[in-house]
């Protein structure tokens, strides 16, 4: 892979703690949730957000 230009290296991180918080916030949502199936949806949420975060993490590190 090429290297990041300083502008697609800022917009990677802005992305990356966009993840980072959404994870934050949906878990923090599943702990309150009473309904199981409300729960689960937040759940996967936030597991499905960390995904995320990680592969951008990827391109760091290429």
């Amino acid at each position: 892979m090429a290297n990041l230009t300083q502008v697609e290296l800022q917009n990677l991180r802005h992305l990356i703690g966009t993840q980072e918080t959404a994870y934050q916030k949906l878990n923090n949502y599943a702990s309150q949730a009473v309904d199981p199936q409300i729960k689960q949806m937040f759940t996967k949420s936030a597991q499905d957000a960390l995904n995320t975060k990680q592969k951008l993490m990827s391109f760091l590190n290429n």
